[in-house]
């Protein structure tokens, strides 16, 4: 099986992209060269630590390594976990799609798309709420809104779009959940 991983995450010309991100309302003021990985990963669990491992990696390359990364990694293995079970169900058959990009000035942009059926983010109970403190679930998602600048849910759940800013301030100056 980890043969199998290594083949499907190694960077492969075809999952790499380059570009320029840039502003409908600005053509040099806001625009930034990227670099883009794409990775299909299988339904299991066991995959997402050699898998996060390996991208962490690919991301320290186009940043500075400090306190964000280690935030990008959980927020990862969060919603990569999220995506396998509670997504995918486990389920061999289905796929775990996740494409990272990393602009030159430092952001860090990351898509899980799993095949399940989706949920309501929105409905989902505040874990530091005191009625849901011994709770089992719930905290993947709050971590993964606490920790990344950015985050949007699509397609009913399936897709969480997640983003870290190159510079963040202090986690004071973090929205809250």
């Amino acid at each position: 099986m980890w043969e199998e991983l290594k083949m499907e995450s190694q960077l492969d010309a075809n999952d790499i992209t380059q570009g320029r991100l840039g502003s409908h309302n600005s053509e040099s003021a806001n625009s930034a060269s990227f670099i883009g990985l794409r990775n299909i990963l299988p339904s299991d669990v066991a995959v997402v630590s050699p898998f996060v491992d390996q991208l962490m990696r690919f991301i320290s390359k186009f940043g500075p390594g400090n306190e964000r990364n280690y935030e990008i990694e959980l927020a990862l293995r969060e919603a990569l976990v999220n995506a396998i079970v509670h997504g995918n169900q486990n389920d061999p058959r289905k796929l775990v799609n996740v494409n990272c990009r990393c602009a030159s000035d430092g952001d860090v942009s990351i898509t899980v798309e799993d095949q399940g059926d989706g949920f309501e983010h929105d409905s989902v109970a505040d874990p530091t709420s005191p009625d849901n403190l011994l709770r089992t679930n719930g905290r993947g998602i709050y971590l993964i809104r606490t920790l990344m600048d950015e985050v949007h849910y699509r397609q009913g759940g399936s897709v969480v779009h997640m983003r870290k800013r190159a510079s963040t301030g202090s986690d004071t100056e973090r929205k809250p959940q």
